[in-house]
């Protein structure tokens, strides 16, 4: 890959990864990180793609990969982050509260999360997520359906 078509794609897609990974990892200096990985990795790839929309959907399976693996290593489950260790708490959504449904998703599982953030913030269908999560479209339907009634009750708990 030339520096000109990472940059071309860097430019495209960034936005993209980023959101993906902060919708898994919730920590917006991780999901930084993890896009740079992406990105690197994109960058000493020696395969081919068909076209950009498969770029992107490689992307975005690699972020969820980088992401699952940061959150599985020992390092993540045996720290704490600075903030919660001088007492203060940290809310990695706190500077997007203000839209509504940001400060929700956080309380939603991980696997929902990544289905309802693909299918609504992406615009991938159905089929498309079950081929980039590695599940059946049934299990992604499924997790759409689970996460929406989770928003739905968390929101209807927020009107009182």
């Amino acid at each position: 890959m030339t520096d000109s078509e990472l940059d071309r794609y860097m430019r495209l897609y960034y936005s993209n990864v980023y959101g993906t990974a902060l919708c898994c990892c919730r920590n917006p200096s991780d999901a930084y990180d993890i896009a740079q990985e992406v990105f690197l990795k994109l960058y000493t790839y020696a395969g081919s793609f068909n076209d950009d929309e498969h770029v992107k959907a490689w992307l975005l399976r690699c972020a969820i990969n980088k992401s699952t693996d940061m959150l599985r290593s020992h390092w993540n489950r045996n720290s704490r982050p600075l903030e919660a260790a001088s007492g203060k708490s940290y809310d990695p959504f706190a500077g997007h509260s203000g839209s509504g449904l940001a400060r929700f998703m956080k309380k939603i599982s991980k696997k929902n999360r990544i289905a309802l953030y693909l299918h609504y913030y992406e615009g991938y269908s159905v089929t498309e997520i079950a081929e980039i999560t590695g599940v059946t479209e049934v299990a992604v339907r499924s997790r759409l359906l689970r996460g929406k009634n989770k928003l739905k009750k968390l929101l209807e708990n927020e009107r009182g």
